[in-house]
């Protein structure tokens, strides 16, 4: 095949990808439409990898990834926690198996750090910490995650502490095993915000962790609701909270973000985006119908939109897309108005003297690494990590990068021994590679 004619059908599979997807969308209405157009920008990499991989076996391979895939199979001990409008919120908790050495308060967890503050690059060669022992303290590690995702998200984090700090992990409002918005169902039905992802945080932590010290892990709309619970909750940071970890978030101003799109393209999706998306949750079943038939599609965009390696494993990507591809249509719509209001750049101002970590990829197109950066600004003796070709779903794509530098901070609060080395925890890599 001559590089012309490659071009010639690559030009021809993009065309026929824009349109069928356009087409399928189309029939859950004219706003529909618009997504499979938005859809487009993806569809160069997908017509690509049609040229050289047919149909039948990219479906093989999906199936041979579900059944096969280790990942996102970790549980904990289950438990509920009902939210202020009465919304059930699952959470697992794993415990210590090893018998814990001694007890810490706050005080004594802030004097484990040094407060040394600054910027660093995962690349950077560093000594590696292997949990494995016991706790020096009775500290619980609350993970919150993202938008259109659930705990599954923190798997290579939760092998990396299973067993030996105690942690919790749940899932947001209307994700994950979570039940439905309470206030979002019904004629009297109210818009998530993130203030109230914050109280529902507050109802798990009173409910999986009353009393002890707290190290909060968020990534992307999860460290938002960190903030929130902040802002809310300001005493509880003040008297609790020994440690925070950012991953992947923003304190504000996500209405600038540009997804990496041209100016006239992201001023267009701006424009249309919140209707479109009002009208494909009005019509969740025909819409899921067109996710289905459009599965190709809709990979890339995943994959565009939450990974920056180009040799990340395909059985990480697939998860990532369980993950976003288990998040119903209408609860897309629901969450997504709340980004463009949330704002808690001032409630930040609560973990200035909390031992911090902010960490971001470089290449995320979600929530840029700008906005991490203007969070350590506001954070000073925070530390800033900037992981090297890394998207949006960085502690997937580089686990032993997000892991290891979570581990200094538990080290640095005095949740974990601050002289252990870590091994294979937190790495994709599969045993015999």
């Amino acid at each position: 095949m001559t590089e012309s004619s490659a071009a010639g059908d690559v030009a021809r599979e993009v065309a026929t990808l824009t349109s069928a997807a356009t087409g399928t969308w189309r029939r859950a209405g004219v706003a529909g439409a618009a997504i499979g157009v938005i859809a487009a920008g993806a569809a160069a990499g997908v017509a690509i990898e049609r040229l050289t991989v047919g149909r039948g076996m990219r479906k093989k391979a999906r199936l041979a990834l579900d059944s096969s895939g280790p990942y996102g199979g970790l549980r904990g001990t289950p438990g509920t926690a009902r939210a202020d409008d009465g919304t059930e919120l699952y959470y697992e908790t794993d415990e210590v198996e090893a018998e814990e050495t001694g007890k810490a308060g706050k005080g004594g967890a802030k004097g484990a750090t040094d407060g040394t503050a600054g910027s660093a690059s995962a690349a950077a060669p560093r000594r590696r910490r292997l949990f494995g022992r016991r706790t020096p303290a009775p500290v619980t590690v609350v993970f919150s995650h993202g938008y259109c995702l659930n705990q599954d998200s923190w798997h290579f984090q939760r092998a990396a502490l299973r067993g030996l700090v105690r942690t919790v992990h749940w899932d947001q409002r209307s994700h994950g095993r979570s039940a439905r918005g309470a206030s979002q169902r019904g004629p009297g039905a109210v818009p998530v915000t993130i203030d109230q992802l914050g109280r529902d945080l507050k109802a798990v932590i009173d409910a999986a962790a009353p009393e002890g010290p707290l190290v909060l892990v968020g990534h992307s709309m999860g460290g938002m609701t960190i903030m929130a619970l902040a802002d809310q909750y300001p005493e509880l940071i003040r008297e609790r909270v020994v440690g925070a970890a950012f991953v992947g978030t923003s304190s504000g101003r996500l209405g600038e973000v540009n997804y990496g799109l041209p100016l006239a393209g992201v001023n267009a999706v701006r424009r249309v985006l919140p209707g479109v998306l009002r009208a494909l949750g009005s019509q969740a079943d025909l819409v899921e119908r067109g996710r289905r038939a459009t599965a190709d599609l809709f990979a890339g965009l995943i994959k565009r939109y939450s990974f920056s390696s180009k040799d990340v494993d395909p059985a990480v990507v697939r998860f990532a897309e369980r993950l976003i591809e288990g998040t119903p249509i209408d609860v897309v719509a629901e969450f997504y108005p709340a980004f463009a209001d949330h704002d808690k750049t001032a409630a930040l101002d609560v973990f200035l003297e909390v031992p911090a970590l902010i960490l971001a990829g470089v290449s995320d197109l979600v929530t840029p690494s700008s906005h991490s950066e203007a969070i350590a600004d506001l954070l000073p003796d925070a530390e800033l990590v900037l992981v090297p070709d890394a998207g949006h779903l960085v502690m997937l794509e580089h686990p032993e990068a997000v892991t290891d530098r979570l581990a200094d901070l538990l080290a640095r609060v005095g949740a974990v021994p601050a002289e252990t080395n870590v091994g294979t925890y937190g790495t994709t890599a599969q045993p015999g590679d």
